[in-house]
């Protein structure tokens, strides 16, 4: 009976170490996961709903906030066409309202019970993001186990949760941005067409099988083949620009058939794969079709149409080797003659479909090849190449990116090791390399390098173990024989690939939990917040302005359909709002208005040219040609004239908004959509190449450069002083923004710096925030350089406009004896902000004419008689007097002045009416001071006094330009 039990235990022991063999990675990988979410929840209290707003980290997280609401109000359709951006003829939003917004809106409505709360919405929202990161490690894991066995695929999975660089960040909570959506149907695209082609390498599926009908042979490879179709399908549907996938597909299946044939295998097997993959791709992705044409960041025909192009592809490879065979030629000549094929029938496209060729190679430089971006592509932050890539990867991976490199060298050598070669390793490689690539294109792709950095260190770590002889999947008896040697020889290959990634070696800021505790909401959204909520509530209603009632026809959640001329009909009294696009979707979501230009980058360039015109003239025809439809860029105002000749503008551009960012870091980045550079904007008309400047001529030569001129400059610093259509109706108090205007100097010649390129290095209007206090920190530093402030100004985080028609002011004086080609005329009036700053004045000068009369044209009232429930706006900006008006007629010795008030009420200034002054002759003593010169509050403005020691600055996280 003992001896029974005694077997008995021993089988026991046995069956459940054999169990713990098969499963223990799940308990692992379960608690890597646990361990992501945890790390990408940390900042979750940053991140709270209040009013009805939410809180979140990224730009575009706003845009799909919305989108998510919508599909919450439309379940189960995603938007289609979006009216509420794109000013004045919407857009259709692509890369938003796709299968990641669904997702998280069907997990929103089983919890709601099918009818989610804004509250609900946003918990789910802000939690789905997490939890799409941890479930990026289930094939991670596969594909690791499959390169490198189960030990393999856990190092697989540990790499990608210590992680701390774009993955990360892009994936914590609050990132409501499809980034992880892109990451997590990539790896189950590439995983699901491993599988795919081992399936197809084992069951062997060649033409004949096809001919005679075999389905029993062919039903396995067809049903994987299929299913990595399915999976690829998927990706697309997250993100249209993953078609590039389509692309890394097509490159592998070319080469692992040439390889094929060369060796003298069959490529039938691994080219049934992609016919049959890439034509599922083709037929699920055609009926995604939402925009006509060949866009990569639409469901476009360019989806369809490059499937369609790799199944053929690899149908005719195949039937091209066949052909190959009927002929004495060396099987090495093979993928020459398909290199030659593929560039004559790049040729041919490049000549019959020229738009569709030049679709795809802009996409892949890019997107994938690091070089031939794109200017405004530079103006992007998260666009950008990495400065250092070595620096850059090691900050993302540390030296498990390295590691990754080695184990990519020991996966290609296997066949000259004597080991088994399989397609799916030519797969990794390829679409590894393809990462890299695509990582040193764009900073942001470093969220896919992430799986290739994870997966591939599973044929690092388990070729290290083969190196030492180390059985780690035999039990506990294989344990208790491993040597000395051994062990050290592990312990160093696990602080190689993990030390960079834990403490003590990284620094505590370096690792991911500690990167994740950093993120929050983003400034642009917080400081903007305030005036979006004005804009909200003292602003008609779009469709609601002036006499006109139709916001009804507009409704923030509505569905519209897209016009087939892309120009969508907007009901009269709606109206638009101009910035830079980095706020488009914060005036959307927060604003609930409608912004011309956005982060998708439509109406950029004329948003830049409107920002950079150097005349109210020309700025106003910008606006002007934008409500007719047109995209101004650089025209003459000839051109721009001819641009609304016989328009009727009903749709018009109403307001702007000025942040202190596009006063000064971001004007870099607004003037390269429409030119000049930035280096015209902010250097003297009269510099002579090569120009040397004194320290003490600063002031004196940057007093007046053509930045000083352009629309961004006269709103923010003058507050439309001079101007005739444009009036501050409110800005923000969040905080005062400090500017000032330095230049470097060599102290051994008091003169400033030049550069390389012959310029001085003048650098004005720097936001004092924590970059500019760190710049001039190192400066300080350097034994042979100096700086020199010559100017310092300061501004409200966000100022917002109003364009009006302006109340013409007119009067007259007699002319007899006046010397009216040397009079001038003033009107002025003393307006009083609600904020930080006193009262600011306004100057608008004019000319006398010869018989005695003058017109002055001004965008102020003296009265607030009309508001939101009339159609107009109620201005937070108010008068605090009436409207002094002078003409200064003096003649040398002789003094002539005259003086008159007049109020001018708001419908005069909305309508465009005609306001009388009376003014009489006022006997002085002494010329008059300028008018406005010493009115309380108006220099503050200009700052010229005011101390620059960036206290209140700070450095915002400018994603969307330079995102900037």
């Amino acid at each position: 009976m003992s001896t029974d039990t005694e077997h008995l235990e021993e089988g026991t022991e046995t069956s459940v170490l054999d169990r713990w063999e098969d499963w223990y990675h799940v308990p692992v990988i379960g608690a890597l996961m646990a361990f992501m979410i945890w790390v990408r929840t940390r900042p979750l209290d940053a991140f709270t709903m209040e009013d009805g707003l939410p809180a979140l980290g990224g730009i575009d997280s706003w845009y799909h906030w919305r989108t998510v609401r919508w599909t919450a109000e439309n379940y189960p359709n995603t938007m289609p066409y979006e009216v509420w951006t794109s000013f004045p003829s919407g857009r259709y939003v692509g890369q938003f309202g796709t299968l990641f917004d669904q997702l998280i809106v069907t997990a929103a409505m089983i919890v709601g019970l099918g009818d989610p709360s804004p509250e609900t919405l946003y918990t789910v929202s802000l939690l789905a993001v997490p939890v799409m990161a941890a479930l990026v490690a289930i094939p991670v894991f596969y594909m690791g186990r499959r390169l490198g066995g189960t030990m393999g695929g856990i190092v697989a999975v540990i790499v990608l949760a210590l992680a701390r660089g774009q993955f990360l960040s892009r994936t914590t909570a609050g990132q409501l941005q499809h980034h992880v959506a892109e990451v997590l149907f990539m790896a189950i695209a590439v995983l699901a067409m491993m599988v795919a082609l081992r399936v197809a390498e084992r069951e062997q599926p060649i033409y004949e099988l096809v001919v005679d009908q075999d389905w029993e042979t062919l039903r396995k490879p067809t049903i994987y083949s299929a299913l990595a179709g399915v999976a690829l399908s998927l990706y697309v549907w997250v993100w249209p620009p993953a078609v590039v996938l389509v692309g890394i597909f097509a490159i592998f299946f070319t080469v692992q058939l040439c390889l094929d044939y060369v060796r003298g295998i069959s490529p039938d097997h691994v080219a049934f794969v992609g016919a049959v993959s890439l034509g599922v791709t083709a037929l699920l992705t055609a009926l995604l079709i939402e925009d006509p044409g060949t866009s990569v960041t639409s469901f476009s025909y360019i989806q369809p149409f490059s499937a369609v192009l790799v199944a053929a592809g690899c149908v005719f490879m195949a039937w091209f080797a066949r052909q190959w065979n009927g002929y004495d030629v060396d099987r090495r000549y093979y993928p020459a003659a398909i290199a030659g094929l593929i560039g004559a029938s790049s040729l041919v496209l490049w000549l019959v479909l020229p738009d569709l060729f030049g679709t795809i190679v802009d996409n892949a430089t890019r997107r994938v090849l690091p070089f031939g971006e794109a200017a405004t592509d530079l103006t992007i932050q998260e666009a950008q190449p990495p400065a250092d890539y070595t620096d850059h990867v090691f900050g993302e991976f540390g030296t498990a990116f390295y590691t990754m490199l080695a184990g990519l060298a020991l996966l290609t050598l296997r066949p000259y090791l004597g080991r088994e070669w399989r397609s799916e390793y030519t797969l990794v490689v390829v679409w590894s390399l393809f990462l890299i690539s695509m990582s040193a294109t764009q900073i942001r792709f470093a969220y896919y390098l992430a799986l290739a950095v994870a997966v591939v260190n599973a044929v690092f770590i388990a070729d290290i173990v083969r190196l030492f002889d180390l059985d780690l999947q035999s039990g506990v008896d294989s344990l208790r024989e491993i040597e000395t040697y051994q062990i050290i020889a592990v312990l160093l290959v696990v602080m190689l690939l993990f030390a960079p990634l834990l403490p003590p070696v990284a620094a505590d800021t370096d690792t991911a939990w500690n990167r994740s505790d950093n993120t929050g909401p983003h400034p642009d959204s917080i400081i903007w917040e305030d005036s979006n909520q004005w804009l909200n509530e003292n602003t008609p209603e779009p469709g609601n302005w002036g006499e006109h009632e139709r916001a009804d026809e507009l409704e923030l959640y509505g569905t519209y359909e897209q016009p087939e001329d892309g120009d969508f009909d907007y009901p009269d009294g709606t109206y638009g709002v101009i910035s830079w696009w980095d706020y488009g979707h914060l005036i959307t979501v927060q604003g609930e208005r409608i912004p011309h230009s956005n982060p998708f980058q439509s109406g950029a360039t004329s948003s830049s040219a409107f920002l950079t015109a150097e005349s109210e003239e020309r700025s106003e025809l910008i606006l002007d040609a934008i409500a007719a439809g047109e995209s101004p860029e650089n025209e003459s105002i000839a051109e721009l004239e001819s641009m609304t000749e016989g328009e009727a503008l009903d749709e018009e551009i109403r307001y702007v908004m000025i942040d202190d960012q596009m006063a000064g870091g971001k004007f870099a980045a607004i003037s390269t959509w429409s030119g000049p550079d930035y280096r015209y904007y902010t250097t003297p008309t009269d510099l002579e190449p090569g120009e040397r400047i004194e320290r003490d001529e600063l002031e004196d030569r940057f007093d007046d450069v053509p930045y000083d001129n352009t629309t961004v400059s006269q709103l923010y610093f003058d507050d439309a002083s001079g101007m005739e259509n444009y009036r501050l109706v409110h800005e923000n108090d969040i905080y005062t923004s400090q500017f000032v205007s330095y230049a470097l100097i060599d102290q051994q010649t008091d003169e400033v710096v030049m550069g390389d390129d012959g310029d001085p290095q003048v650098f004005l209007n720097q936001r004092v925030d924590s970059d500019t206090q760190q710049r001039l920190q190192q400066i300080d530093l350097h034994p042979q350089l100096d700086y020199e402030i010559f100017d310092q100004r300061q501004g409200s985080a966000v100022k917002t406009y109003e364009r009006v028609e302006g109340a013409t002011i007119t009067g007259s004086i007699d002319a007899d004896g006046v010397d009216t080609e040397n009079a001038t005329v003033a009107a002025s009036v003393e307006l009083e902000s609600p904020g930080q700053r006193d009262s600011f004045t306004y100057v608008q000068d004019g000319e006398l004419a010869s018989d005695g009369s003058f017109e002055l044209t001004v965008p102020y009232a003296t009265n607030d008689e009309l508001g939101v429930e009339d159609g107009y706006t109620n201005s937070s900006v108010e008068a605090l007097g009436e409207y002094n008006v002078t003409v200064d007629a003096s003649d040398g010795n002789e003094l002539e002045f005259y003086q008159g008030q007049t109020s001018v009420p708001e419908t005069a200034v909305v309508n465009g009416d005609t306001i009388d002054v009376d003014l009489e002759e006022v006997e002085l003593e002494s010329p008059p001071e300028e008018a406005g010169e010493d009115e309380e509050g108006s220099e503050d403005e200009e700052g010229s006094d005011t101390d620059a020691d960036g206290e209140d600055g700070e450095s915002a996280d400018e994603e969307t330009d330079t995102d900037s």
